[in-house]
């Protein structure tokens, strides 16, 4: 299993985007400290998410609240959904590309 690592600058600026588009208020200091660590699916890109870097194993999800779609590099769509817990903190980034496929590539922002 990988350990928990800083997002990379694709996968903040993706999250800030998810983070705007949420209708439910995501706190302002959401980036301090934020570590991430990959999730088992295929190289599709979902990261679990810990806010403040603070791994709570009791955590559960609770809702979506955001979603993006965009086209991978490969002409694949990719639906990315921003997910908090059922406190309403960051939980996790999904990331499905719709052949199940490696995701080549985060759109800039």
């Amino acid at each position: 299993m990988e350990l928990n690592r800083r997002p990379t600058v694709q996968e903040k600026r993706l999250i800030e985007h998810l983070v705007e588009k949420s209708f439910l208020p995501i706190p302002a200091d959401w980036k301090e400290g934020l570590m991430v660590r990959p999730m088992d699916d295929g190289l599709m890109g979902s990261l679990y998410l810990f806010p403040q870097g603070e791994v709570l194993k009791s955590r559960k999800f609770g809702k979506q609240v955001s979603e993006f779609q965009f086209t991978d590099v490969d002409g694949v769509d990719v639906i990315a959904s921003l997910n908090v817990d059922s406190e309403g903190n960051l939980f996790e980034l999904d990331i499905w590309k719709t052949n199940f496929e490696r995701l080549i590539k985060i759109p800039d922002f």
